[in-house]
């Protein structure tokens, strides 16, 4: 059922619509490099084939998982021998290009630059972090669209109406509910949907219409969507962080969820909660980072089933703590001014005196011990460089526990005003 002209391509509209540029440069023999991303079964092998199609070239197809550097030479032997023999372009296809590694991904540029090929890649995985910047720069990226349930039922009803190449010759019908369960449990993968109609038809008689219990008899049990340190694996990780960290218990519960269904790694997400505790909530509940904790001890403690439990109430906890970034927000500018003024010298008061050399350079001296002073707390004392005196990082929020540190930090500031008011007195 693969489509043979663009008319039968379902799906891809922000590419392949009336008047987008990619449809436009197909229909007028204007093809080029390019690199489809986008997860299996929507079409990038598909749309190689009518890049081909519409621009007369002769296809080579070669895939990462089984090809090196041997076979990328011979591809492009073959090129050159059909352009010189026939005067026809060559379009190299290269399937799961991201496994190829970066040297096995650089005999492709000079070819691609000369002309020599169109070169087409399809990758499932982001190709900012697999592939190339000189391959990227050489090839326009197109992103592809996981096929929506209106395009996986046309689809199915492709196959079910073609007489010649599909199932139309059987008159087999696909009743509404069971045309959505179908297109619900393959999930935007147009190949899982054909697959599933195809193993649908061995059970019925001519005529017939399947049912729901077919269906799942042939599709047996759905794995959750997940791949790990794919993109799915990041999406899913950033969707229990973002979720936290916008206090949503419910959502985050449900992507923790989702990873493990996909057969993710609990303790993955037991580590983010750690990260969470300190950059999202800080100080507004410092209990947060040991609830953190205590689930990743109490996972290793009593093994994946009630350990999963326990960085569930951890997810939940953080959820719904109070939130506060402002230690995450200090501890960056005071590590970027320590990056600019790394030459700023320790003042004399703040050092060590271990020595009587160090005594008499000054060492220590004029130093106030915190413990002698009243309320423990040297009003008027000055910690920084005597440049950097009036440097501030830290501005705690008024929520959870951080609002009472944000009414100490008030109270010692008076102090610190008031010494200085008698030092100018």
């Amino acid at each position: 059922m693969r489509p043979r002209v663009i008319d039968e391509y379902i799906g891809q509209g922000h590419l392949l619509g009336e008047g987008k540029p990619l449809r436009q440069a197909l229909l007028n023999n204007r093809a080029h490099s390019m690199l489809l991303w986008g997860p299996p079964g929507t079409g990038k092998t598909t749309l190689a084939e009518l890049v081909a199609h519409y621009a007369n070239a002769h296809v080579e197809r070669i895939s990462a998982v089984t090809s090196g550097v041997k076979e990328i030479r011979a591809a492009i032997e073959q090129a050159k021998a059909i352009a010189q023999s026939r005067g026809q372009r060559t379009l190299l296809f290269v399937d799961e290009v991201h496994r190829f590694n970066k040297s096995q991904q650089d005999a492709f540029l000079p070819f691609i630059e000369d002309g020599t090929v169109i070169f087409v890649g399809a990758t499932t995985e982001n190709p900012s972090f697999e592939l190339n910047n000189a391959l990227m720069s050489r090839a326009r990226v197109y992103l592809i669209h996981k096929l929506n349930d209106d395009e996986i039922q046309q689809v199915v009803n492709q196959a079910l109406t073609d007489n010649e190449r599909g199932l139309g010759a059987r008159n087999l019908s696909l009743p509404k509910d069971v045309a959505n369960q179908l297109a619900r449990i393959s999930a935007g993968d147009a190949r899982k949907s054909l697959n599933l109609i195809e193993l649908m038809s061995d059970l019925v008689n001519d005529g017939d219409a399947f049912t729901s219990e077919m269906l799942s008899q042939v599709a047996g049990h759905q794995t959750a969507g997940y791949d790990k340190n794919g993109d799915q694996f990041y999406d899913l990780i950033s969707a229990v962080h973002k979720s936290v960290r916008g206090s949503s218990p419910d959502a985050a519960l449900y992507w923790f969820c989702r990873i493990l269904e996909g057969g993710g790694d609990a303790l993955y997400v037991a580590r983010r909660l750690l990260a969470i505790a300190s950059e999202d909530i800080g100080n507004a509940d410092p209990q947060a980072m040991n609830v953190a904790l205590n689930a990743w001890d109490c996972y290793h403690r009593v093994g994946p089933a009630e350990g999963e439990r326990a960085i569930a109430q951890a997810v939940v906890y953080l959820a719904s703590a109070p939130k506060s970034n402002a230690v995450y927000t200090a501890f960056k500018q005071a590590r970027a001014l320590a990056r600019e003024t790394g030459n700023e010298a320790v003042p004399h008061h703040l050092r060590n005196a271990p020595t009587n050399l160090m005594k008499d350079l000054g060492y220590g001296q004029e130093y106030r011990y915190a413990h002698d002073e009243v309320g423990a707390f040297a009003a008027g004392e000055n910690y920084f460089p005597e440049s950097l005196k009036d440097s501030r990082f830290y501005h705690p929020t008024n929520r959870g526990f951080e609002k009472r540190i944000q009414d100490k930090l008030a109270h010692l500031e008076q102090l610190d005003q008031l010494s200085e008011l008698k030092r100018y007195d």
